[in-house]
């Protein structure tokens, strides 16, 4: 019985702490693309954490049908944990992704 009454009494506790609110994001910039659908195309944005991205493609002959989207892009974060800024770099054709930044690891 007294290891109901504790277990309640815990969970009572757990229940009554105050949440850890996360600051609201919001959209401080948007490049909305000019032309959508399967030929080029470009867009980014910036939030207000720190979050960016942008990304290019354009539709290039080539690949195993005859043609194929090359993406070309860019996108950064901040780590909430350590604040430090982090950046990616990355191409993706018909060879795959292709991720490049500093804090990743090299082939």
């Amino acid at each position: 019985m007294k290891t109901i009454i504790a277990f309640t009494v815990l969970i009572a506790v757990a229940l009554a702490a105050p949440a850890v609110l996360q600051p609201e994001v919001l959209l401080v910039k948007e490049t909305p693309s000019d032309n959508v659908g399967l030929g080029n195309y470009n867009y980014g944005y910036q939030l207000s954490d720190g979050q960016t991205k942008e990304e290019t493609a354009e539709l290039v002959p080539g690949g195993t049908d005859g043609q194929f989207l090359k993406v070309r892009g860019t996108f950064s974060f901040v780590d909430p944990i350590t604040n430090v800024a982090y950046t990616v770099n990355y191409v993706a054709d018909e060879n795959g992704f292709h991720p490049e930044g500093e804090h990743l690891p090299k082939a």
